[in-house]
């Protein structure tokens, strides 16, 4: 049966690289996807599936019932980001500064390649919500969607979610089971000092020093407040300061990222992150503020889901090509916010070892991975909504 599908998403890959190709030709930042919305709504009511638009401003909910049962989710992101292309593609980006460095636009057509398959073939009993998610680039796509209510108006028993990996074969998959990224946070310590003539320091409180003071200190978080077998990363990844090489500016500016493995070293770390820098300026005379944002809490895979989902995948492509325990990863999704409401799975969908890296503006989406991600989705749904009457598909078979 699994081969049967995978067979199925091959004779659909023409049609479902087109899409891909189109929409990577079209990117849009996260929370501004309205044509990408339009195009997934419009597919899947070409294919029957009822759709709700606007879940989160520009996500799209489609539902696909087939009888009484329970109800899983497939969650794909729609959004990209803000580089400019350099792939030099047929199907380059046409919107300057934007680009699918991420590979969004497969997991996309992933998710849209599952949903024509189930909606075609209805191999199984219960209810199928198509989740695409907007704005996963650290805009609060995820809790956008939460907070209008995703999982009240669209309950879910459980829900799957997948990413591609750069570097990792075609047709290969990995997952973790427990915590599979890590939480992330963005932070912006403004200090506030007194400006003065460059040549007349004494007059001032310098708030560039104070920002070399605080940028030091802060390594000491992860250093000497974090257990040394939890996982902490903090980077301070931009300084900004000061318009002149003859004055020394009234204000300072530290920007960066915080990855935590648990939630608790997440709060450790702005808490510590609070006091010093507010301590380190009041020692200089100055002032400062923390704006600290939570983007994605750890992702924590369900151990019977993360079983399951990795038992889906060695159906369609053999226990060789799968990683039942990859290490979790240092990079976040904001899909970890509706694993902390609905129990499910996340797993890594090899990129092809030749692909640049994510967030690069050379990277593409390896459209040869489409089959084996949208197989997976529709596999897990027919194992965890197990139907009493199956279809065979024969290939070359209208849909």
């Amino acid at each position: 049966m699994a081969q049967d599908i995978l067979e199925r998403m091959r004779c659909d890959h023409c049609e479902l690289t087109e899409i891909r190709r189109d929409i990577h030709a079209h990117p849009e930042l996260g929370l501004e996807e309205f044509r990408t919305a339009e195009l997934v709504a419009a597919r899947l009511a070409a294919w029957g599936i009822e759709v709700h638009r606007n879940v989160g401003k520009t996500g799209v909910v489609g539902v696909l019932r087939n009888g009484e049962g329970a109800a899983i989710g497939l969650r794909a992101d729609m959004d990209a980001l803000p580089i400019e292309e350099q792939t030099k593609l047929t199907y380059s980006s046409r919107n300057a500064g934007r680009m699918h460095a991420c590979g969004h636009d497969g997991h996309t057509t992933i998710l849209l390649g599952a949903a024509k398959y189930l909606a075609a073939t209805r191999n199984f009993r219960g209810t199928v919500n198509f989740i695409f998610q907007p704005g996963e680039e650290g805009v609060g796509g995820a809790l956008a969607m939460l907070e209008d209510g995703l999982f009240e108006c669209f309950p879910c028993q459980a829900i799957f979610g997948m990413h591609n990996r750069p570097g990792m074969p075609i047709s290969q998959f990995a997952i973790s089971p427990g915590i599979g990224m890590a939480g992330c946070a963005f932070f912006d310590i403004t200090l506030m000092g007194k400006g003065a003539h460059g040549a007349r320091p004494d007059e001032s409180v310098d708030p560039v020093l104070i920002a070399c003071h605080v940028g030091a200190a802060l390594q000491s978080i992860v250093a000497r407040n974090i257990a040394p077998q939890d996982t902490a990363v903090l980077s301070v990844t931009r300084i900004e300061a000061g318009d002149a090489y003859n004055v020394i500016p009234q204000t300072a500016k530290l920007s960066g990222t915080v990855r935590t493995m648990k939630r608790e070293s997440m709060a450790l770390v702005e808490t510590n992150m609070k006091r010093l820098a507010a301590n380190i300026a009041i020692g200089f005379g100055a002032e400062a503020s923390v704006d600290f944002r939570v983007i994605a809490a750890p992702l924590v895979n369900d151990i019977r889901y993360a079983q399951a989902f990795a038992d889906a995948a060695a159906e369609l492509v053999s226990e060789a090509s799968l990683n039942r325990n990859t290490p979790p990863a240092n990079a976040s999704d904001d899909f970890s916010f509706m694993l902390e409401k609905v129990p499910g799975a996340y797993i890594i969908l090899g990129n092809g070892e030749a692909s640049a890296p994510v967030h690069n503006p050379a990277y593409d989406f390896n459209d040869a991975a489409i089959p084996y991600g949208a197989a997976l989705f529709a596999r897990i749904v027919e194992r965890e909504l197990a139907a009493s009457v199956r279809r065979i598909f024969v290939p070359g078979e209208s849909s």
